[in-house]
């Protein structure tokens, strides 16, 4: 809702939060392995998953082809039409796959051979187009170390892991040296944060916090870069382990925080019809850090109008402080 341009912060804050809501929806061991990997590397598209995804497509139209029949000329071709909007709709989203794992693959750094299809002999378009050419070899230094083998350091990290799950060792004890072994490797460049979620997916793949998350930044900011980042192994993962217990004491004082704000809600709602929607708002205002009252109208099937009463009826503190597009919480 603000009209200034996203800060950096805020950019990579959004990208952070997307991919800790995409490895919760997905099964606890999703994330530690490879396709999930791929996913979170952003690098989907390869490994064969153009050609796995156009064979889901196409077996997916046979599929649909037999459930509708031989064609008696009777009727208005529907089903045809339907298979032939499915396989142009896969052959563009492969195509769109492809790009993208040639756009990560060239900014890596390496050099690609222009396509036969990008030649101007076959150009499909009348064009007579030049082939696209690959990136110049002096961009890669720009943005990435060209010796830095992200593929091979990741494997070393994974190896970790391995024995790791072969160990009989404390779900947190393990997760402090797979945290300690991601800042020895360093395995991606510019995702290093994604380490404290992969810590946290490998938290949720033991058992220890299988609801959620956990939040190892809100308590590694707690703790003194001097020992994190000691010179003594012993000592860095004491560190690492005062940041678990920092970040599960806020998580339990949040947590009281919350059932004290729902106690106070829930007091206003005393003497209050039985069809009234005031109690239906408390549940988005503690799931949600803002609420809007677009928000609020959708959610309760109300008009904005209304939801404006409701908030003022329930006493939820203005953050925005703004006359028009206001939002409402409890921090």
């Amino acid at each position: 809702m603000d009209i200034r341009t996203p800060t950096h912060e805020l950019t990579r804050a959004h990208a952070v939060l997307r991919t800790r809501r995409r490895i919760l929806a997905q099964k606890p061991d999703w994330a530690l392995s490879r396709p999930g990997l791929l996913v979170l590397r952003g690098r989907e598209g390869e490994g064969g998953d153009n050609a796995a995804s156009a064979a889901r497509a196409g077996s997916g139209a046979d599929a649909a082809t037999a459930a509708a029949g031989p064609d008696d000329g009777s009727g208005d071709n529907a089903y045809g039409d339907d298979i032939d909007q499915a396989d142009a709709l896969a052959q563009e989203m492969a195509e769109i796959d492809a790009v993208l794992a040639r756009s990560s693959r060239l900014l890596a750094g390496e050099n690609f051979a222009p396509r036969a299809a990008d030649s101007p002999e076959v150009d499909t378009a009348g064009q007579g187009a030049n082939a696209r050419e690959a990136l110049p070899n002096s961009l890669g230094p720009l943005i990435r170390d060209l010796d830095w083998d992200e593929d091979q350091r990741l494997a070393d990290w994974l190896a970790v892991i391995d024995r790791l799950r072969g160990e009989t060792m404390p779900a947190v004890l393990a997760a402090a040296i797979a945290w300690e072994a991601w800042q020895d490797i360093e395995p991606l460049q510019h995702q290093h944060w994604l380490g404290n979620l992969l810590v946290a997916a490998l938290l949720r793949e033991r058992g220890k916090a299988s609801s959620h998350l956990f939040a190892l930044n809100s308590g590694l900011r707690l703790i003194a870069r001097e020992r994190r980042n000691a010179p003594v192994r012993i000592t860095r993962l004491l560190a690492v382990l005062d940041a678990f217990a920092e970040a599960a004491a806020a998580g339990l004082k949040e947590l009281d925080r919350l059932v004290l704000a729902k106690g106070q809600m829930e007091r206003r709602l005393r003497k209050r019809r039985k069809n009234s929607s005031l109690p239906a708002l408390i549940e988005p205002v503690l799931t949600r850090p803002l609420v809007s009252a677009g928000l609020i109208a959708a959610e309760l099937k109300v008009s904005q109008r209304a939801a404006l009463g409701l908030v003022a009826e329930l006493g939820i503190r203005e953050v925005t402080g703004r006359g028009r597009y206001r939002a409402w919480g409890i921090m």
